[in-house]
C-alpha cells in the first residue's frame, strides 16, 4: 500500500482528483468504481469543476457503484442512484446507460446475480473507497468473507447510526437496516484501489487497516494484499499510526 497523509479534507480531495483523472485521461473508456457517503463528496465537486473548466470527457466512461440501501427506489432522495446523480453525474457528459449502480428494489437472488455478473464482465481499473468508523468497505460489514462477491446485508448498529448523524438528520428509525454491496473479493478485483477517510473517528480504523493484522473482523485490512492500494488520509485519520 501506499500511504498518503495529508493535512485536511480538501488536501485529501485534491489529491485524490489528480488520481482519478489520471485514470480519465489516459483511458478514457475506464471503467470507474465509485462510492458515496460524505467523504467523496468534496472529490466529485471537483470532479464536476474540472469537467466544466477543462472539459475532460466522460461520455464513455462506465461507472459501477459499490452499494445501495434495499428498500429505496432510484428516485428516492436518500437512495445512492439519487446521490450519485445529485453529486456527480448531473454535470457531466457521462452517458446515462454507462452508469451502474446496484438496485435497492426487487428480487435479492436476481438483483445481487445480475450486478455480480455485470463486475464480473467489467472490470475496475479503479475503485474508490470510503472506509466505516468500523472498517468497513462499501456495505462489506465486520465478519463479511473475504471470499464475498456482491451480496444482500444486514448493518451493523454502528454504520446506521453514523449514517443517521451523516444523512438522515440524526433519525435513526429512517435509515435502511439492510444493502446490497460489492463483495470484498469483487473490490479486490479492481486494478487500483483509492481509499479517503477524514477525521478523528476515522482514525481507529486507519491504525488497523495500515498497522493490524488482516483480518476479516476489519474488512479494510484485506487492501493491505492488493497489488496497487492507494490510501489517503488527513491528519487527524493518521493520528494514531506510529510509523
Amino acid at each position: 500500500m501506499k500511504i498518503i497523509v495529508k493535512k485536511d479534507y480538501e488536501q485529501v480531495s485534491q489529491a485524490a482528483l489528480e488520481i482519478m483523472l489520471d485514470i480519465i485521461k489516459n483511458k478514457p473508456n475506464a471503467a470507474l468504481g465509485l462510492a458515496t457517503g460524505s467523504t467523496p463528496i468534496r472529490l466529485y465537486e471537483l470532479m464536476q469543476e474540472d469537467h466544466l473548466k477543462n472539459h475532460t470527457s466522460y461520455k464513455n466512461i462506465e461507472s459501477y457503484n459499490l452499494d445501495e440501501y434495499y428498500g429505496l427506489s432510484d428516485d428516492n432522495p436518500q437512495s445512492y442512484y439519487y446521490f450519485m446523480w445529485h453529486h456527480l453525474f448531473n454535470k457531466l457528459d457521462i452517458d446515462k446507460k454507462n452508469i451502474h449502480v446496484p438496485s435497492g428494489e426487487g428480487n435479492i437472488e436476481d438483483v445481487t446475480k445480475h450486478y455480480n455478473e455485470l463486475l464480473q464482465q467489467h472490470p475496475r481499473d479503479i475503485q474508490l473507497l470510503g472506509l466505516g468508523s468500523n472498517g468497513h468497505i462499501g456495505f462489506n460489514e465486520p465478519g463479511t468473507s473475504f471470499q464475498s462477491t456482491t451480496h444482500y446485508i444486514a448493518l451493523k448498529q454502528s454504520t446506521i447510526e453514523d449514517n443517521a448523524k451523516l444523512f438522515f438528520n440524526g433519525d435513526i428509525s429512517a435509515v435502511p437496516t439492510h444493502a446490497i454491496t460489492m463483495g470484498i473479493q469483487e473490490i479486490m478485483d479492481a486494478k487500483k484501489v483509492l481509499l479517503l477517510a477524514c477525521g478523528e473517528r476515522k482514525a481507529k480504523a486507519v491504525k488497523g487497516l495500515i498497522e493490524g493484522e488482516v483480518t476479516e473482523e476489519l474488512p479494510a485490512s484485506i487492501l493491505q494484499k492488493h497489488q496497487d492500494a492507494i490510501i489517503i488520509v488527513d491528519e487527524a485519520a493518521a493520528s494514531l499510526l506510529s510509523k
